[in-house]
């Protein structure tokens, strides 16, 4: 007669299991949880307890480790020596583990208290796997209810091929793996130990990876609340890799300026605030454009279907087939807005059940709710053989030094907090020039700052022309003249977008090195800079910026991103 152990947390599909193990005869041994779901479920397993003649204690912990379970797991039964050792004792070989863990994993989420951390670690459990696992010529392991059926149906068909059994032990192996990993970072609680594990689940099997001859699958990890694992996919085509990094991209810079469902403030805001305590803070909705892993559009607003406006008139090419993200839920209107263009992926807090419908209008829109802002606090990146971590830039301002004659107008400053939070997703070298909390010229990835500038201020220059000829357009049309004061697109956007003044606000996510940069911008209207500082060439900038009539700040904060 053939025995399996059975002792498991989650019981979903294990009374299909033993059922079918018993109506074909196998003896079944089981602990106590187990053992009365089972016996309440019309079947008879045997207690543990009685074939080790040992009581359970400490939740099934000590008993595992009794000879007559340990020797009947890890005994080898196709060689006769061990085998003959085990029957003069008593002991009778077990052919299938079944065990799944305490959830560890899910406590430690959910932060439960550090005194009562180590409760919730499975000795036995692990223990049993991992002897099952070794032994897998002649021991059946199950570790993952998703594998009782073709089990069953190998047994069925006779006989468990030598591969399903190798699959199944190295699952099982897999799964301490991750538990003894968890149980590590909580107990180190280090963010840089000498051993470095991470628990990851696979969330799903990509369409392709970076290009379509990649293979490519998602991993979330288990031992935090991440913001992908909490998002919601209420429609649309499967993801491909880019998707992925370019949601993510656009989830982690709207958030950046606030998530207001639940509860984030702006990055940096603590910075802001202690520096610049007279600046009032204003919960604007943000909207957010990403093209290859690119912001090429990020704007602020007092409603989202404005933010959206700015956004698509900043960059109205490249908006075509992009990502967008917004921090405020999306109405049926702005539903109907976004609809006009082709999308890839919309990210919302929250949608209006009639802008679904008008979603989901478009088959292959991937639509996505996300309930909680990025809260990773460390970056991870592959290298050829290893891993580079460091922690997530959450530091906005070091210090706000007036470092020119001339200080920033008032009216300057909003945009100018608005330039250094944008330009911080903007791969370096970056520039970021800004017109009424909005990006009007985004350039980002040059090997150097006057070509990232020159680009950066041509965009810009491009898109104000852009904007207040169609502003004009629009108003002649309606109204028979031209008045800069009546606003337009639908009472959406204010004057001070649309009108033909120039960019003045210019951020750079690092030093200015030469003048050339200022002459550049001053060329191009700005009036108002702001960088980290810190060149040996500060003066140079500075000087420059004195001669042509533009206020500079240093914020002694640098915003690389490679």
């Amino acid at each position: 007669m053939k025995t399996a152990l059975i002792s498991v947390y989650e019981k979903d599909g294990i009374l299909e299991l033993a059922c079918f193990l018993n109506q074909t005869g196998w003896r079944i041994l089981s602990t106590g949880e187990t053992g009365a779901f089972l016996r309440e479920n019309g079947l008879e397993p045997n207690d543990i307890s009685d074939i080790t003649a040992f009581p359970e204690y400490f939740d099934r912990g000590v008993e595992m480790f009794r000879p007559a379970i340990a020797a009947g797991v890890l005994a080898p039964q196709n060689e006769s020596s061990p085998f003959e050792a085990i029957k003069n004792l008593d002991i009778k070989t077990i052919d299938l583990v079944c065990v799944n863990l305490h959830p560890f994993l899910g406590n430690i989420v959910e932060g439960i208290p550090e005194e009562e951390g180590a409760e919730f670690i499975d000795v036995g459990g692990p223990s049993l796997l991992r002897s099952a696992a070794k032994n897998f010529k002649d021991v059946l392991v199950l570790s993952d209810p998703a594998d009782y059926g073709s089990v069953i149906d190998a047994l069925k068909a006779g006989a468990v091929p030598e591969q399903l059994r190798k699959y199944l032990a190295g699952k099982a192996f897999s799964l301490i793996s991750a538990y003894d990993a968890t149980i590590s970072g909580y107990l180190l609680d280090e963010d840089f130990p000498e051993y470095r594990n991470e628990t990851l689940k696979k969330k799903m099997t990509l369409r392709y990876g970076e290009n379509e001859h990649q293979k490519a699958a998602l991993y979330f990890r288990e031992d935090t609340q991440g913001a992908f694992p909490a998002m919601e996919f209420l429609g649309g085509k499967e993801f491909s890799y880019n998707n992925i990094r370019d949601m993510d991209l656009a989830w982690k810079t709207v958030c950046s300026f606030g998530l207001p469902s639940d509860g984030t403030l702006p990055f940096g805001y603590a910075d802001s605030r202690q520096i610049l305590p007279d600046v009032p803070l204003v919960q604007l909705t943000c909207f957010v454009v990403v093209k290859h892993n690119t912001p090429c559009g990020v704007t602020l607003a007092g409603t989202a279907e404005e933010a959206y406006t700015k956004a698509y008139l900043c960059n109205p090419m490249s908006i075509f087939g992009s990502v967008l993200a917004c921090n405020m839920p999306i109405s049926a209107d702005l539903a109907e807005k976004l609809n006009e263009i082709f999308l890839e992926t919309i990210i919302a807090p929250d949608y209006e059940p009639r802008a679904l419908d008008i979603l989901r209008k478009k088959k292959d829109l991937r639509i996505v709710k996300a309930k909680n802002a990025p809260k990773e606090p460390l970056e991870v990146v592959s290298v050829d053989g290893g891993i580079l971590v460091q922690e997530v830039n959450r530091h906005l301002l070091e210090k706000w030094d007036i470092v020119t004659d001339l200080a920033p107008e008032p009216r300057f400053i909003p945009d100018m907090l608005f330039g250094i939070r944008a330009v911080n997703w903007v791969k370096s070298s970056a520039i970021v020039v800004v017109k009424d909390r909005a990006t009007v010229g985004i350039s980002g990835g040059e090997p150097n700052r006057i070509w990232a500038a020159e680009l950066a201020l041509n965009r810009a220059a491009k898109a104000v022309a852009a904007i207040a000829e169609a502003a004009a357009f629009e108003q002649h049309r309606e109204t028979g003249l031209y008045s800069p004061n009546k606003k337009i697109y639908g009472n959406l956007l204010a004057p001070s977008f649309v009108d033909a003044e120039p960019a003045r606000v210019f951020a750079s996510d690092s030093f200015i090195p030469f003048p050339d940069v200022i002459e550049a911008a001053a060329a191009a209207g700005i009036k108002a800079v702001i960088q980290s500082g810190g060149s040996s060439n500060d003066a140079l900038s500075i000087e420059a910026c004195n001669r042509l009539g533009i206020a500079m700040i240093f914020t002694g904060a640098r915003y690389f991103r490679h």
